[in-house]
């Protein structure tokens, strides 16, 4: 299961998707008020996404699985693991807050009614800032920037307050512990959309957790350094699979060929 960051959508996982399919069926979603997803939500919060996610798994008979997030989508995956425990097999989170507090002074700042209205209501101004501001955050900044203006165009004004202030708001220190499961954490040390040293209070909070640091990505290592970011994926997604998993999987790509 692949959740995306705030802003984006199921988009930034295409070519991850390319490659896991090889060996997982592999579900990429959109959280309400982004991309594809349904608008008319009462709520876009962090826990609303984590009811979404476990919403998604019942309908298609999901019954675990491990869970990928990238940004927003990590601390929405981390979220799971802590209250719906028996969903999650494994859990990756790739530049994701673990406190909110974290983000980018512009990020916080986009939580607050006022900003966010005016940053929503004025489009021409959004796309130019992220446009000049695309080769500070990505090394791959033309296709970050026409997956965001794309997705920008899909995205509600509630989703992109209600879901950034929450985020903003989340602390998940003190219930890190209850994370017991495989735990990769994947971070770059240009991420200049957040600390990049968020990786210190999960492993301080998930002492078994396996940590990442590129040294050539930024917040999207996903795109920065695709090959590398894939390897790590796949690899720890492999690791101590026991031989049903492993009899299940060939199964599955006997199916596929």
């Amino acid at each position: 299961m692949l959740l995306h960051g705030w802003l984006g959508s199921w988009g930034i996982w295409q070519q991850t998707m390319a490659t896991l399919g090889e060996s997982f069926r592999t579900y990429a979603l959109d959280f309400w008020g982004f991309g594809e997803s349904g608008k008319k939500h009462p709520e876009f919060t962090v826990s609303d996404f984590v009811s979404l996610v476990d919403q998604f798994m019942e309908q298609l008979g999901i019954a675990h699985a491990p869970l990928v997030g990238h940004s927003m989508g990590g601390t929405v995956s981390l979220k799971v693991a802590i209250h719906h425990p028996e969903r999650v097999e494994k859990i990756v989170v790739i530049g994701s807050p673990i406190v909110g507090g974290s983000l980018s002074p512009l990020l916080r700042m986009a939580g607050f009614g006022p900003v966010a209205f005016l940053a929503y209501n004025l489009p021409i101004a959004l796309r130019l800032g992220i446009r000049l501001f695309a080769p500070l955050i990505t090394a791959a900044p033309d296709e970050w920037y026409n997956m965001q203006e794309r997705d920008l165009s899909r995205t509600t004004l509630e989703s992109f307050l209600f879901s950034i202030a929450s985020l903003r708001q989340s602390d998940l220190r003190s219930r890190l512990h209850e994370v017991t499961i495989p735990t990769l954490g994947i971070f770059g040390t240009g991420d200049n959309i957040l600390h990049p040293e968020q990786y210190k209070p999960l492993q301080a909070g998930i002492p078994h957790a396996q940590i990442e640091i590129m040294q050539n990505a930024r917040h999207f290592p996903v795109l920065d350094s695709t090959p590398q970011f894939n390897r790590l994926l796949l690899d720890f997604l492999e690791a101590g699979d026991d031989l049903e998993t492993l009899t299940l999987k060939e199964e599955w790509k006997r199916r596929m060929r």
